[in-house]
């Protein structure tokens, strides 16, 4: 590997003060290898994109959306060339002979979807031995652009990237809950942002009977075609037809995403079993399907017959799950339908069930990859011992069912994830060696159990999102990334959800510490003022041409104002001023900037002001022509004294829910207590200093009754604020007292509103408060 590096990067000259190397670039998931070397690559107005070698045609195809896709990250038009490369070209091409040096163990993932990333001050160079590598080497430069400052910048050094495992995927159950066309290709992409390659669309299944008969059961089957025998089987809410699917599959090719589709029987065929009630168990009374008679297997491979030329990948998933009758024409249905997958010229794939089903796995079909679900219907050691390949798809890990209140309701627990799993990590013991080779990989899923529930498929994304990021990290390179997880988070938080997405947003776009100006109501002189404001990185405010214009947030109330911060695309201010109001009328200038040069970030700091609208005046643009255009521009409070300090408490409900997460800056974690009254959280301030505001973002499990407290040496405690009566319920407690001195801040809680603990996802201490400051005319 080492001299594989040595041979893709240029070579540096001897220097007697060598200058520190570039660090390993921030991107997601994190690269395999780097070499850092000095300087860096500047994307200029004239920058194309060069498809260069003997495959530059399948190169074309693959990425013909690359150059809108570098405009939207970084506002920075390009082209595609078929020239020879030039000075500050991106070059990319494919060679099936890269690498000589990659050792054998990770060879094989390279070849299929590895990539050299080499970046000098002249050009930026992916190579690959396949389009997917090419691809996904792009996703890289991508990153790295997103998140640099003026979003133009590369630093120069090699990197060699390949994946650990082969399966790097996402089950979505559309047959409990329909999800639109839309919905599912912006999936495929958001996927190939993470670099995750497999997206397992489970087409049919069906609610739980409870104390309903059958017949009230919801049940879906989501394909829908012509032909006449087999009308009137798609669900009537929601179906794709072979357009829909096509574009599924044009979409996945474009991104590096094989898609699997599911047709899941034996079990969960009320759909199949409604459509031809005689083929289901107790007369159609059930969601089973009747495996004596022969015209069931018939069906299901008509089924199959019918849809597998729509399918464009390697695999074919048939189900096989959670039967519970007819032990031994279930083997027999599962050894058939495998089969059968095989004569239309795909390879079978199963969840794997045979622990359940059968005394003895002899004589089932070996030549299936089986989703390893639960370690009790057959887990990886079974499913190893028995010669299976498999996938790690772990219900007590991987599963969402939306909000219910098992499988993760609300979402997969990111942290530990991120700190403790990877794709060879199963509960109970049940853990394999890491890359061993029957283990192809892991997927994530959700399965919408609760049919009766009323929730939307944005809502699932929002379940979804926090730790899609993670499992994608932890699929690809394990726990190279290096950094704690709050950091990796505020990357992935940055980067969103990627390019050319059309129905989904990234729902990660939460608040900085004391930001006041997220989502918030704003207004222009022209252009769309949300953009400035979503905490969308690709979205942008755009004035349109001349030297004049004005962007404006309203912060709802007013607060404590203290700095701006802005984030310009190319079309920057050369000069302009932040101005503050009390009533959206009268307009106080805080801060100037004149003569800027560059596109980029810039913080505007001043003097603490009470205000409650905010607004940006440009007076000269850098080209009259392109007008003033930001990213984003985030209105911040009074400085967070706790942010980062050391926080401590008197319990925690478990040790990834500890104190120190109430003041990491980050609003999706949080701290919990032990479930019972008057645990308490303190933060050390590092000295004495004024205090005179406290702010409280509790989560459900809030507190009704509690003190603030405050003291000078942890020991000796004064009350600040008395709190009383809270209602149940997370809520943010914003509290203004008389200021007060003390290095020590405690919350100790006096009564709950819950039978759970304390919780808090922020706990802010500020010296300042709007009551003490009024805006100066």
């Amino acid at each position: 590997m080492v001299s594989l590096l040595a041979l893709a990067a240029p070579a540096m000259p001897a220097s007697a003060d060598p200058v520190p190397v570039n660090a390993k670039p921030a991107v997601v998931p994190a690269l395999q290898k780097w070499q850092g070397r000095t300087g860096s690559f500047e994307l200029r107005r004239h920058s194309r994109i060069v498809f260069a070698g003997a495959h530059r045609d399948r190169l074309r195809d693959q990425l013909a959306t690359l150059p809108d896709e570098i405009e939207q990250v970084t506002g920075r038009k390009s082209t595609l060339s078929p020239r020879h490369p030039q000075s500050g070209d991106i070059v990319l091409s494919i060679d099936p002979t890269v690498p000589e040096g990659v050792d054998s163990v990770n060879s094989a993932r390279f070849k299929e979807e590895g990539y050299i990333f080499t970046v000098s001050g002249e050009n930026v160079r992916i190579t690959a031995p396949t389009t997917k590598g090419v691809y996904y080497g792009t996703r890289t430069l991508l990153q790295i652009l997103l998140l640099d400052d003026g979003r133009d910048s590369v630093p120069v050094g090699t990197a060699v990237d390949w994946p650990n495992y082969k399966v790097r995927g996402f089950t979505l159950d559309v047959g409990r809950r329909f999800f639109t066309a839309d919905f599912i290709r912006d999936y495929i992409r958001l996927m190939g942002w993470f670099k995750l390659n497999e997206f397992q669309i489970h087409l049919n299944d069906n609610g739980f009977k409870g104390d309903r008969p059958w017949s009230e059961a919801q049940a879906g089957f989501r394909l829908k075609t012509d032909n006449p025998a087999l009308s009137g089987l798609a669900s009537k809410d929601g179906a794709y037809d072979r357009h829909d699917w096509d574009s599924f599959e044009d979409t996945a090719a474009a991104n590096g995403v094989t898609l699997v589709p599911e047709f899941d029987a034996p079990a969960h065929s009320l759909a199949f079993i409604r459509f031809k009630p005689s083929l289901g168990l107790n007369n159609g009374d059930s969601d089973h399907l009747d495996l004596s008679k022969p015209e069931t297997t018939a069906f299901m491979k008509s089924v199959f017959d019918e849809f597998t030329p729509w399918f464009r990948g390697p695999d074919v998933h048939f189900g096989a799950d959670e039967y519970r009758s007819d032990k031994p024409r279930y083997k027999t249905y599962f050894n058939d339908i495998a089969a059968h997958i095989r004569t239309l010229g795909k390879h079978p794939r199963a969840w794997g069930s045979l622990s359940l089903m059968t005394s003895d796995t002899e004589g089932f079909d070996r030549d299936v990859t089986l989703n390893s679900w639960n370690n009790s219907w057959y887990g990886p050691q079974a499913a190893k011992k028995d010669g299976y390949s498999f996938i790690n798809t772990n219900d007590a890990l991987l599963y969402i069912v939306p909000f219910a209140s098992y499988y993760h309701g609300h979402g997969l627990d990111g942290k530990y994830l991120y700190d403790n799993w990877e794709p060879n990590v199963f509960p109970d013991g049940q853990s394999v060696a890491p890359k061993d080779p029957q283990l192809l990989g892991a997927m994530s899923s959700v399965w919408n159990d609760l049919t009766k529930s009323s929730y939307a498929e944005l809502d699932v994304h929002k379940l979804v999102e926090p730790t899609f990021g993670v499992l994608a990290q932890k699929m690809w390179s394990g726990a190279n990334s290096g950094v704690p997880y709050s950091d990796f988070m505020s990357t992935v938080r940055k980067l969103g959800v990627g390019t050319g997405l059309t129905e989904v947003a990234t729902t990660l776009a939460t608040p900085a510490n004391s930001e006041l100006s997220a989502g918030q109501p704003a207004s222009a002189s022209a252009g769309t003022a949300d953009a400035a404001f979503d905490g969308v990185s690709t979205t942008k405010w755009q004035s349109g041409p001349g030297d004049h214009a004005w962007l404006r947030v309203d912060l709802g109330r007013p607060r404590i104002v203290t700095k701006a911060d802005l984030d310009w695309a190319p079309a920057h201010g050369r000069d302009y001023a932040i101005q503050v109001s009390g009533d959206g009328t009268t307009w106080t200038t805080v801060a100037r900037r004149t003569d800027r040069a560059s596109a980029g970030s810039d913080t505007l700091t001043f003097e603490p002001v009470t205000a409650r609208y905010v607004r940006l005046v440009g007076t000269e643009a850098a080209r009259k022509q392109d007008g003033f255009a930001l990213w984003s521009m985030r209105v911040f409070d009074a400085a967070d004294l706790a942010l980062h300090r050391p926080t401590t408490a008197s319990s925690s409900e478990v040790p990834s829910l500890g104190p120190e997460n109430a003041t990491d800056g980050d609003p999706a974690s949080r701290w919990a207590s032990a479930y019972r009254d008057g645990e308490w959280i303190q933060v050390d301030l590092g000295q004495v200093q004024p205090v005179r505001r406290v702010l409280l973002d509790w989560e459900k499990a809030s507190g009704k009754d509690y003190d603030i407290q405050v003291s000078d040496d942890g020991t000796n405690w004064k009350t600040a604020a008395a709190v009383r009566d809270k209602p149940a319920g997370a809520r943010v407690d914003d509290l203004t007292f008389a200021p007060v001195s003390g290095r020590y801040i405690r919350m100790q809680g006096i009564k709950r509103t819950s039978s759970f603990g304390y919780s808090l996802q922020r706990l802010e201490v500020r010296a300042a408060s709007p009551a003490a400051n009024l805006l100066r005319r």
